[in-house]
């Protein structure tokens, strides 16, 4: 699947399409899936930058948006983080709310389902990958998919991830390794203190959403360090 940038001389129909797959997939749900995007849609079409891919706003400016308290927008923040729709690209420090993004292609992923109601045309645009232009030649193998033959609950998971975003996988999942899972948390271990960090911090609502899926216990998530 492709998702080009919401930039540059066709950003409005990239915009329009993305809102058209949240709203059609928000009408395909019941009432709490309807209200929970129409929150997002809120937040996308009143403070969203898409050039730069950032939501600049704190909890009360939230709330009052959404006409509820604050309780309840951490409550629906952390649920979309953990969908990994959105994540925190800088927290909130003394004067300055925190800056949020948005992950659009694991937004229209989870929204592919409904692509054939919205029509032909949009499943066509949302389908074919387009050429990419280098000149670059590729000289290293792809990693081959995770084998989920063993039903081990982490090759599962991988094979989650990797049927998501093979791209994103092969960069940065791949390389983890489960070293503990009790109690409803689940310890990684990443290679580096860099890579431990950058998935710590970009990518762990993802994984949750991945473990989800073959263990609804788990809750949290933490990456350490082998070094």
């Amino acid at each position: 699947m492709h998702v080009a940038k919401p930039i540059g001389r066709n950003a409005p129909a990239i915009k329009y399409d993305i809102l058209s797959a949240l709203t059609v997939h928000a009408l395909s749900g019941d009432k709490h899936r309807q209200r929970s995007i129409l929150r997002i849609i809120a937040l996308i079409t009143t403070r969203y930058n898409w050039r730069n891919n950032e939501l600049s706003i704190g909890r009360e400016e939230i709330a009052r948006l959404w006409s509820v308290n604050e309780r309840t927008v951490k409550r629906e923040m952390a649920k979309l983080r953990t969908m990994g729709w959105i994540a925190v690209k800088r927290p909130a420090a003394r004067g300055r709310v925190a800056v949020y993004e948005l992950d659009l292609k694991q937004l229209m992923i989870d929204t592919s389902e409904v692509w054939p109601t919205i029509g032909s045309d949009f499943l066509a645009r949302m389908t074919d990958e387009p050429e990419a232009e280098t000149n670059v030649v590729p000289f290293t193998a792809k990693p081959s998919p995770p084998d989920v033959a063993d039903g081990d609950v982490w090759t599962q998971v991988q094979a989650i991830l990797h049927g998501r975003d093979p791209e994103l996988w092969a960069s940065w999942f791949r390389h983890l390794t489960e070293a503990d899972r009790a109690g409803g948390r689940v310890t990684l271990l990443a290679p580096s203190r860099f890579m431990a960090d950058y998935i710590a911090q970009k990518w762990t609502g993802r994984l949750l959403a991945a473990y989800s899926r073959i263990e609804p216990d788990v809750r949290s998530i933490r990456v350490e360090a082998t070094e």
